[in-house]
Order: structure tokens, then sequence, then C-alpha cells
């Protein structure tokens, strides 16, 4: 049942020894804890025929010496076990981190960011809830037991039977219950993830609800998902409000065994009054064991099916990654792509997004990739970093295939600008020296002039030191596209990427980019999409993609001289601007 828990093993050999020491203090607590019954018992007898000051006082010493040194290697214990579930979850969620990390872009487009945010906090949190208290409680409560039901059979083996007849209904009792744990929990677990999504959703696109004043629907919505967590969430406390009375009611019957099954052998002579106190207070002592055993079997449940989730994670192949075939001796690279028949699927049941593309750029040239909308351009670049792997076909640079380049290697010496502009909220100097270890006011000012972003930043408070808000909200559009391009030139790349990286620029400040950008690159590769003519006439070759295909190839002259599909675009842009002047 609790297959996926195993894969704990490892995190608990590595800290091995302090778990060792926390089982020793656990049977020295539980062997002071026990001894304090049989004082009871002793001084029960001893003064019941001679009650005196020195006999009083040395058995209160001995009960309060027993419960000291009981009470202190409980502290210990909590030093020992309860320290290693906090490390346990540290190293949990850094693994966790480091394999998110380096996971797909596909991963990502399957999986919400609520979702593995869920997993990161709720599932994590419930598995360091299973390696600390359930793992602590049931080795201690698991002794103790042993140690209580052994010295009860010593005291009177007759009336320990008697004692524990009710238990075996509560073996029954447990099972039923905890299958309904597990089922209930992996539900509450799954409407948390929604819940988590929704909330992560609403924070990254408040500026879209608040522009068509959806603030009520959103609210609803909320509203309706909490609800079901909340129905959820009850359902398991129900369970557990009934499951957790059942445990005293066992102890009261239990202790109605002992009183009068007990009581009865003290007339006869069998027990002594002494002994009565010995039981009573080991059935005390066996209450909480028995209480906890439902109440671990809950938190056992609940970490299994949080493993079960967090391995679904944990078992995600890395698809990109350095293998046994990479060739570890590169260090750097020129900037000669080739694609040789290279075809693409995000899917093996959809189809192809690019089909048998054969190309060369040459390094030092710039080239340019233009088509309409969802014909493949950007899916294209992005197998250059290899953000995904072609299906089928070879991805070159410098003549050596990119899946036998060090990752490393390949992606530093790319400067990528991507469609959607992601900032962090941090200073715009952070984040235009992200992608270097160290920061260099010479590289932020350099590349700022290069984007056309210093002017823009000497009105900020702070100039390169002012903080942006989440994703860059309080920078325009503009000065986003800008600083991202900053950020891909501060790394001082081989081949540059511009993934329709000047939509938001107008036009006069795009020629001067432009400019600046064609004396940055000299022999260095550019590769420039974008659906403006005027953003790729003066590239040295411009591709046209159609469904997936190069179907034209040439330079701006060419392919106006051919009146295919670029020489369309071509004149429909002259024409909108001529209306605009008209305007």
């Amino acid at each position: 049942m609790f297959g996926s828990l195993v894969h704990l093993k490892k995190y608990f050999l590595r800290y091995k020894s302090k778990l060792g020491l926390g089982i020793l203090f656990i049977v020295l607590s539980n062997v002071g804890q026990v001894y304090i019954p049989i004082l009871l018992k002793d001084s029960a007898n001893a003064l019941k025929g001679n009650v005196n000051l020195e006999l009083v006082t040395r058995y209160a010493l001995l009960i309060v010496g027993a419960t000291l040194v009981s009470g202190i290697f409980r502290f210990l214990i909590r030093q020992t076990i309860i320290v290693v579930s906090r490390e346990i979850e540290y190293d949990l969620r850094q693994d966790f981190w480091k394999h998110i990390q380096k996971l797909p872009l596909r991963f990502f487009q399957n999986n919400s960011t609520g979702n593995i945010m869920s997993h990161a906090t709720n599932d994590i949190n419930a598995v360091r809830m299973y390696v600390g208290p359930a793992v602590m409680y049931s080795i201690d409560n698991g002794t103790l037991f042993v140690m209580v039901l052994g010295l009860m059979i010593a005291l009177n083996l007759e009336l320990t039977l008697y004692t524990l007849i009710p238990l075996p209904f509560l073996s029954v009792l447990v099972y039923i219950v905890m299958k309904k744990v597990h089922v209930r929990y992996t539900k509450i677990q799954e409407k948390f993830s929604e819940l988590t999504t929704k909330a992560q959703e609403n924070f990254s696109g408040i500026r879209v609800i608040k522009s068509y004043v959806r603030e009520d629907f959103e609210i609803d919505q909320f509203t309706n998902l909490s609800n079901e967590y909340l129905d959820r969430k009850m359902g398991l406390v129900r369970l557990q409000a009934f499951f957790n009375p059942i445990f005293f009611m066992v102890a009261g019957l239990s202790a109605i065994i002992v009183v009068w099954i007990g009581g009865k052998m003290v007339i006869d002579g069998e027990l002594t009054v002494g002994d009565i106190f010995a039981f009573m207070a080991f059935l005390s002592m066996l209450i909480w064991p028995m209480i906890s055993f439902g109440w671990v079997a809950n938190m056992v449940q609940q970490a299994e099916s949080s493993m079960k989730r967090l391995l679904k994670f944990f078992n995600e192949s890395y698809e990109i990654s350095d293998n046994h075939e990479t060739n570890n001796s590169i260090s750097n690279i020129k900037g000669t792509i080739e694609l040789k028949n290279v075809s693409f699927r995000y899917n093996e049941n959809l189809p192809p997004v690019l089909e048998n593309l054969n190309l060369k750029i040459e390094q030092g040239k710039t080239v340019a990739f233009i088509g309409h909308t969802g014909v493949g351009k950007t899916t294209l670049v992005n197998l250059i970093p290899r953000m995904y792997d072609a299906t089928s076909g070879e991805v070159l640079i410098d003549g050596v295939n990119v899946k036998n380049m060090p990752l490393k290697v390949l992606r530093t010496n790319i400067g990528y600008v991507p469609q959607e502009n992601f900032l962090f909220s941090d200073t715009l100097a952070n984040n235009i020296m992200y992608g270097l270890e160290s920061k260099d006011e010479s590289v932020i000012s350099k590349v700022s002039a290069i984007a056309q972003l210093e002017n823009d930043v000497e009105t900020f408070p702070k100039k390169y030191d002012t903080i942006l808000g989440e994703r860059g909200i309080t920078l325009s559009g503009g000065q986003k596209q800008r600083s991202s391009l900053s950020r891909a030139l501060a790394i001082d790349p081989k081949i540059l990427i511009l993934d329709d990286s000047f939509s938001a620029v107008d036009t006069h400040t795009e020629e001067e980019i432009l400019k600046k950008l064609k004396e940055f690159m000299k022999n260095r590769t550019s590769i420039i999409i974008s659906h403006r003519i005027s953003t790729v006439k003066d590239s040295d070759k411009i591709f046209v993609i159609d469904q997936g295909k190069i179907v034209e190839q040439g330079t701006h002259d060419e392919l106006v001289d051919k009146g295919g599909i670029y020489a369309d675009l071509h004149y429909k842009q002259l024409l909108e601007e001529e209306i605009l002047e008209m305007n």
C-alpha cells in the first residue's frame, strides 16, 4: 500500500546516525516513563502498612527523578528525529526544485503553475509530517506499547488479556478508516491544486480582469472552488471526528475492565491495591499510543497520496540534457547554423509543425523568418538553443549536432529574446545582468544604449536600481522589449535570436536599434522573426515560412520581384502606411 514512501529510503539513510540516536533516546525516555507505575505500585504497597514522611519523600523523589529522566530524553528525541524531518524536507524541496528547473518546456505547457506550486508546498509538507511526527510516534508508541504490555503481563496475564479484548475491533476500524482517508485526501489535494491555479491566474491576469470588469465573476468562481474544497476537507474532518472518539471509548472499556475484574482480584487476594494502581497507570500510557495510531495512520495515508503526486513529477524525464554523447571538449561556438531535413511535432498525435526543413545560415550573417501567424517560425528558432529537440533531422551549429553540444555552452552563446517578454520583480540592472555572474555597470550602459533604453532609464526614480513590478508590469510594452533585448546582448552572444522583439517599438526607434545591432553583431549570427517588412528588409537573407515549410527565400528585392507571399505582405503593409499617412 505504501510503495511510494519507499522512495524516501535514500533520505533516511543520509541521516541514519542521527535517527539511530533518536531511536535510542526514545527507548531511554520510555524506560523512565514505564518505571513510574512500578514506583507507584511499590509505594502503595509499602505505605499500606507503614506510612511515614521519609518513605513518602523517597518515593516522591524517585518518581520526580524518573519523570525528569524521561523528559530530558523526550527533548533529545525532538532534537534528533524532528530536526531530521526538517532536514529531509529541505533536501526533498531542493531536489524537487532542481528537478523542476531541468524539465523541458513541454512539461510546463502541460502543467499549470498553480498545480506545481501545490506540489512544492502542500505535498512536501505532508511528506515531512510522515518522516517526522509519524515516524517518531510510530517508534515511540510502538516501543512504549511493547514495554507496557510486557510489564502488564508480568503483573497479571489474565487481567491483561481481558484489558486487550477491545483492541481487535479497533484494528478492523483502523483498516476501514485508513482506506477512506486515502481516497478523500487525494481528492482534497486535487481540489487544492485547482484552487491554487485559480489564485495564481487571477494575480497574474489582474489587469485583464479589471479591464473587463470581471471582479465579481472571478470572486464567484473562486468562492465555488473554495466551497468544493471545504466540502471535501469537511468530509475528511467528519471522518476523523468519528474516528478519534472511538479510541477513547475503547480506552474507557479497558479501564472499566481493569476496575471491575481487577477489583474482584484484589478482593480475592490475587492482586494488591498497588498492582491495580500500576495497571491503571499502564493503561493510561496505552491510551495515547492507541489514539496516535489512528493519527499516524492518517498522516501515513496523506503522505502516501502526496508522495505519489510528487513522484509523477520526479519521474518526468529531462528529455533535453547532457548525456554520454555530449562532446565536453566544446567550450565555444562561432555561429554557423544548419538544418538538415528537420521536422517537428509537439505530440505524436498532432500534425507536424515543421516539415523537412533544409537551410544554412553562415556565421556573421543576418537572416529573417517571416510568415503568417502560427506557421512555425517560433518553433523553428526554439530548436536552435534546444528548447525543443527536432522530431527528426539534425540541427547543426558549426557542423556539430546541437544534441552533442554541452547544453550550458550552447545556451550561454545564444542571446534569445522571446515573444513573451518576462522580467523579474527585481531591479532593472539585475534583470539586464541576469545571464551573468556579476554586475558590470559598463556592460549595462553599453547594451542599454544599443537597445535605445538609456533615455527612458533617466526618467526612472532610481535609474537602473529601480525595482520593477511583477513581470515588469511598471514598464511599457516597448520598454519591456528593449529591457529583454539588453539582457540578451549583455551575455555577448555569438548568435542572437529576436522573436518579434520590436512589435511594441515605434519604427524610428526600431531603425536606430537595428542600426546599432548591425555594428554590435558584426561577425556574429543574427536571426530575426517579425511581421514587419521594415524590420527584415535589410537582412542578408529572408526565409518565408508557410505551413511549416520554407516556401520562399532570398533578399528583400528578390522576394518582392517573385510576387509571392512576401511580396503580398510587402504591398499590404505599404498600403497600410499610406492610409495612416492620409489620416
